[in-house]
């Protein structure tokens, strides 16, 4: 690589230490670090408020929050946990991270605008939470907000809930277009889109559904607010509007994000599989073409949330075929990662205890996904508990287990520290125990007929809900050892040397914690990230002085 200017290798001006967390930093690998600490935040501000959710549903009777209240912290969970926590960080955190690295770039395409996308979260999301306070009452009407329920809520929290949900959906897309500029225009020289990391493929995937479908839910979300706030009629069927168009609408944004969530999470545990399995990641090329298959089924497949919202008979079939078929490139996905396991040196460490809770919950997730795409047994179980548990299998037993996996994995790149193995295992079974004691009952309640997004329910449901409370409890829990690691660690973490794995893939092939401009020097070219057992490593000497 021919540098004109030498002077573009030297490290930016930069605050130094701890403080340049808390500036607007160019640097990629800040920005990461900036996503998943606020995400943590939001992440434990959205477990509180499930801890509320959780404590009302101890009993059949609103004796612990008003069934408004009950609403209002209803709302404020899902919408805090999707836009605040997940998407945040399983896009901007791994993203900003790990993809300049594997394309061979010394920052994102866009290093400006990746600064805005981050610093517009937090103040969305204490907008959001702050909604309370600013308004009189939060949104009431769910993280939907369907009309015309959050047409007759006070309007002034829903406001506010639009707004925040807005900046939002404008750092998604800000970031989106990040990412598809570094994977396309920044790959190092010779350096083949087939010889990617899979994380790259998963972000480039995410990335397509974000800017294809996000623009609708800001433009349906607008239109809304002119319902509320200058009395339109778009959705208001007082006046004409027509509520089911915007369920078409939302859905065409919202279950996208299902994948905008997940994509990124196969992403991660395809790359941390092959390191601990020490075994090349099996059938890469095939793994490309799903998540390319998934991405273009995932815009096709939304009316399927719509199954009682007198959806006529052909659109029914249709969308019930497409998100059958969407089972498929999923299906490849996990004999893919199966196959990967089978016969390797297996690492039962935190990273693989998670990678493997991510595929048991997921593969369950999946099943009950396939059973609600079926119309006949979707219209049974519409609107109840047994969505909630399907919902929650994807999106925490799928993503969140992911997060937690990476985390442990990339966590001495990130600081040249080890966590603790014995505190990450028992997070690991605190949390598998307790997730899915608290989701797993969900499904009986729903198949009996307990409606979601009540605060009262059928004295006949108590013992399973109580069941379920108490998992919350134990997951709760289960944040201590994880809280413990990271500051234990980070005052007295065993030193973990640049490539603690012995993996492969190029962020590894450079110091732990990585420089400014991410290598001293060239940065390597790595054709093969997953050559366990027939490919050398690139020697770590090459990439430095």
């Amino acid at each position: 690589m021919t540098v004109a200017d030498p002077s573009a290798l030297e490290p930016r001006l930069q605050p130094s230490g701890w403080l340049r967390y808390f500036s607007f930093s160019l640097d990629h690998k800040v920005i990461g670090l900036q996503y998943l600490v606020c995400g943590f935040f939001f992440y434990l501000v959205g477990g509180a408020l499930a801890g509320v959710i959780r404590t009302e549903l101890v009993s059949p009777i609103a004796d612990f929050v008003s069934r408004d209240t009950y609403n209002e912290v209803l709302t404020l969970h899902g919408t805090v946990m999707i836009f605040l926590w997940i998407v945040p960080v399983v896009n901007g955190a791994f993203g900003n991270y790990l993809i300049p690295f594997y394309v061979g770039a010394r920052d994102m395409a866009f290093p400006r605008l990746n600064a805005v996308a981050f610093w517009m979260i937090p103040p969305a999301g204490l907008l959001l939470i702050s909604s309370y306070l600013l308004a009189g009452a939060a949104a009431q009407s769910g993280w939907t907000a369907y009309p015309p329920l959050s047409l007759t809520t006070p309007a002034a929290g829903q406001v506010v809930w639009i707004l925040s949900v807005l900046l939002l959906g404008g750092s998604s897309i800000f970031g989106a277009v990040n990412f598809i500029a570094t994977v396309l225009k920044l790959r190092r020289p010779g350096l083949k889109m087939m010889q990617l990391p899979m994380y790259c493929w998963a972000m480039l995937g995410t990335s397509l559904l974000v800017v294809l479908s996000t623009p609708v839910l800001a433009g349906v979300l607008i239109l809304l607010s002119f319902d509320i706030i200058a009395h339109t009629g778009f959705f208001n069927p007082e006046l004409g509007g027509n509520v089911v168009v915007y369920q078409h609408l939302f859905w065409f944004y919202s279950h996208p994000a299902v994948y905008i969530m997940v994509l990124p999470a196969f992403g991660l545990v395809s790359e941390i599989l092959p390191v601990h399995a020490r075994k090349p990641l099996f059938g890469y090329t095939t793994m490309v073409y799903s998540i390319m298959g998934i991405v273009f089924l995932g815009l096709i497949v939304w009316a399927h949330h719509m199954f009682t919202s007198g959806t006529p008979p052909w659109m029914r079939l249709f969308f019930t075929i497409a998100t059958s078929f969407i089972a498929v490139p999923t299906g490849i996905k996990f004999f893919n990662w199966l196959a990967t396991l089978w016969g390797g040196k297996i690492a039962l460490n935190s990273a693989m205890l998670f990678s493997c809770g991510f595929i048991l919950n997921f593969v369950f997730g999946g099943i009950t996904g396939i059973t609600l795409a079926q119309v006949p047994f979707d219209i049974h179980v519409h609107d109840t508990y047994y969505v909630v548990g399907h919902f929650h299998y994807i999106v925490y037993g799928g993503t969140v287990f992911v997060i937690f996996a990476a985390l442990y994995h990339w966590y001495p790149k990130f600081t040249g520290r080890l966590l603790n193995e014995d505190l990450g295992r028992l997070h690991f079974l605190l949390t598998f125990i307790g997730f899915n004691l608290c989701f797993l009952p969900q499904h009986w309640l729903g198949l009996n007929g307990m409606p979601r997004r009540v605060a009262e329910y059928d004295p006949a449901f108590t013992t399973l809900n109580q069941v379920s409370s108490v998992g919350a409890l134990i997951m709760a829990v289960s944040t201590l050892p994880l809280l413990l690691n990271v500051v234990v660690t980070a005052l007295r973490g065993q030193p973990a040397g640049d490539n603690p794995w012995n993996a492969l893939t190029p962020e590894w092939l450079t110091s732990s914690p990585p420089p400014v401009e991410n290598w001293h020097g060239e940065a390597p070219l790595v054709a093969e990230p997953y050559g366990y057992g027939h490919a050398p490593a690139p020697a770590l000497a090459e990439t430095r002085p």
